[in-house]
């Protein structure tokens, strides 16, 4: 995104020497001389620091799949442009809510999603794209435990900015809550650099915290490499991805921390605590099979099966062997949608859906 500093008559503006003078000049002509070389570089935009290893957290990884119990969803479309959407779920199990019902409204500028369970707790998303760069996203929940948040990304040709606020707040005189401000760059086609601040202030009566943090990205065709580290936690995470074939995924994740021990650097030293697990992911024609285990002695399976178009079912499973304990989860997932829907959807193809800002 280049500026227009050009030059302007003195005469049109009161403020006219601000880009009338030879400094504004030779600024706007070295910015435009950078922006041109780093065109020519080709570079992509390397996406939100949040993804920066989805390939293995979301994709790879089963800690967004597994669930103990028994889980029922089930999911009607009622339009394709704008998508509109409602899902009922029945669930037993442990940490689970025996019912909860969601709605999903989306266009191309326009995301609205809202969900309320058994108890009563409502949690709703609501993101807006200003345009094809900007983004606004929204998130509150109201429950057990309420949370407020609202985050601006910018996504540029070669880089992505976002400022982040959760639960922001100036009605006990002060400002509290939780800001968070990152940055992540394309230095060349394969490798990404980025930074993250974060500034905490949980009441008045405490004093405020802020912290730094440092992340990379290294892609190739086949293997991505990841690196995020924490000097204020005293953490540092690493993943590895490899596609091993068109229907094999490979991942690796290791988090290691150090702290200070019960008497502090003086008396107890430092702690160290650290996991690391792998995961492999395979793609069948009508199931997927995730298989995990981890160095704490954990093995876990998930195994997602499309019975018919519109019905699957799903197995997970995991076993802890440290504390001889195991954990069991069955699910069935119903889509429906009437018959002129589908008839639209066959017709238009990929083009039936608009571009959500998820």
């Amino acid at each position: 995104m280049a500026f227009n500093l050009e030059s302007q008559p003195s005469g049109s503006s009161p403020l006219g020497f601000l880009t009338a003078n030879p400094i504004a000049n030779a600024v706007a002509d070295a910015y435009k001389s950078f922006s041109d070389r780093r065109a020519k570089l080709g570079l992509s935009n390397p996406g939100a620091m949040e993804a920066l290893a989805k390939e293995v957290q979301r994709d790879v990884s089963l800690t967004n799949y597994m669930h103990t119990g028994i889980r029922a969803d089930i999911t009607k479309a009622v339009s394709l442009s704008p998508y509109f959407q409602v899902s009922h779920q029945f669930a037993m199990g442990e940490h689970q809510n025996p019912y909860a019902f969601a709605g999903l409204f989306g266009t191309n500028k326009v995301f609205l999603q809202g969900s309320m369970d058994n108890t009563g707790a409502l949690s709703t998303r609501f993101n807006y794209r200003w345009n094809p760069a900007l983004v606004t996203k929204t998130q509150f929940a109201i429950g057990a435990q309420d949370m407020a948040s609202v985050e601006h990304e910018y996504t540029g040709n070669d880089f992505t900015s976002s400022v982040k606020m959760l639960n922001p707040s100036y009605l006990e005189g002060g400002l509290t809550g939780i800001f968070i401000l990152s940055h992540l760059q394309s230095i060349t086609r394969k490798l990404s650099l980025g930074i993250e601040a974060v500034w905490q202030r949980a009441a008045l009566n405490q004093p405020p915290e802020s912290t730094l943090s440092y992340h990379g990205r290294y892609k190739t065709d086949d293997w991505i490499a990841t690196a995020q580290l924490h000097p204020g936690q005293g953490a540092l995470n690493t993943t590895y991805w490899r596609k091993v074939s068109d229907k094999i995924q490979a991942g690796a994740d290791m988090t290691l921390q150090v702290a200070p021990g019960p008497g502090g650097l003086m008396g107890g030293g430092l702690q160290k605590e650290g996991i690391t697990s792998v995961g492999v992911k395979y793609d069948f024609r009508m199931s997927t099979f995730r298989a995990q285990v981890d160095s704490k002695g954990k093995l876990a399976c998930y195994l997602e099966k499309r019975i018919a178009p519109t019905l699957s079912m799903t197995f997970c499973a995991d076993v802890d062997h440290f504390t001889q304990s195991a954990k069991v989860g069955l699910g069935v997932s119903l889509e429906s949608s009437p018959d002129e829907l589908q008839e639209q959807q066959e017709a238009l193809g990929p083009q039936a859906s608009p571009n959500i800002p998820f």
